[in-house]
């Protein structure tokens, strides 16, 4: 059952509207005023807010911007009610994160209706997204539906890269953030010495490209490569920048979708300050065969330049090579006739890894 709180001074408003929220069946809260509002808000955290706008102590504007700055309650869907009806008050609401705006008095559909849009799209935003284009463009539909996402482009189209194409140079103006929807795709750095640094392998669902788009800069802050041919498709700063604060849902989806689990990035880091080489092949290893990279059977995933998986845990390419035909002598991987490397141990892996 779905959980609805009316925050409403005038009583008989407030008691009829709980009441026909509680025969269309759902759980119903109130509170007479924006103060004991914001305290239910954050007690009975509500699937949706109907809130008025006019109230005294503290009116609809400010419970807006409380429940908008706290984490728990900021993707909770609020509709505005009021009899208030210049387009002032009602832009403001919106560019506060109102979701939408009801004029009293209202029609019993009105507010049903409205409250049954506000959660089908709230649920839909809540749902775990699979990531290919064509989830993407169903994501970017339902968010260019919200008032302060209207202007978003809608259904991208994928471009084909080939093996060895450049996607964007280190220092090029940072102009899209890209998604994957086949091939694999490098992002490294150039060294001093004129080595690269390997920053990261990445394959289809995953996007490349996002942190150079808040970089103060403006610039891409790497360099990105196809490994193998691939098929791409950009979406322009101006939407991400859109999608990142434009609403509150919203925001917090995309940036789910786009997080390619940065807290793996951060132990990565750490790794390559306190762990040894043989840890780290390890854990790299394991960390391609969970993007699917490498597999357990040959002729499956891709074949791993050597001097990349050297670039990927910090090392000579040298060592790199030696530390995987130590663990090739041990029985925990071999390779096939095109080079790629096949996991044939995966718990013995963990454990050099660490991670038992």
């Amino acid at each position: 059952m779905k959980k609805i709180l009316i925050i409403e001074d005038n009583k008989a408003v407030r008691e009829n509207t709980a009441e026909i929220m509680t025969l269309a069946n759902y759980q119903v809260l109130t509170a007479e005023n924006g103060i004991i509002g914001i305290e239910k808000a954050k007690g009975f955290l509500p699937d949706l807010v109907i809130c008025d706008i006019m109230m005294p102590q503290m009116d609809g504007f400010e419970v807006l911007r409380v429940l908008g700055k706290d984490s728990g309650t900021a993707s909770i869907p609020f509709i505005f009610l009021t009899a208030k009806t210049d387009r002032e008050a009602m832009r403001m609401g919106m560019n506060l994160g109102a979701d939408d705006y009801l004029t009293k008095p209202f029609e019993e559909h009105e507010l049903l209706e409205a409250i049954a849009c506000r959660l089908k799209k709230h649920d839909s935003l809540k749902k775990e997204i699979i990531k290919n284009l064509e989830s993407i463009n169903t994501f970017l539909e339902e968010a260019s539906e919200y008032k302060d996402l209207e202007g978003l482009s809608k259904n991208h189209n994928l471009r084909s890269y080939e093996k060895k194409e450049i996607i964007f140079w280190e220092g090029d103006n940072a102009h899209s953030l890209y998604f994957i929807e086949s091939g694999n795709i490098k992002t490294y750095k150039g060294t001093e010495s004129g080595k690269e640094l390997v920053t990261g392998l990445y394959g289809p669902g995953d996007f490349v490209g996002q942190l150079s788009l808040l970089h103060a800069a403006g610039t891409y802050v790497e360099n990105a490569v196809v490994l193998e041919d691939a098929e791409l498709c950009a979406i322009p700063k101006a939407d991400f920048i859109k999608l990142l604060f434009g609403n509150h849902m919203v925001s917090q989806k995309f940036i789910n979708m786009i997080s390619n689990n940065l807290i793996s990035v951060q132990a990565h880091l750490v790794d390559m300050a306190f762990a040894s080489v043989r840890q780290r092949a390890a854990k790299a290893l394991l960390e391609l065969y969970e993007k699917g990279l490498i597999k357990e059977k040959p002729n499956q995933g891709m074949s791993i330049p050597r001097e990349d998986f050297a670039g990927m845990i910090g090392t000579a390419t040298e060592t790199a090579i030696r530390t995987l035909s130590d663990f090739k002598d041990e029985g925990l991987i071999t390779t096939d006739s095109g080079r790629r490397i096949i996991i044939l141990d995966k718990e013995e892996l963990e454990l050099v890894a660490g991670f038992k």
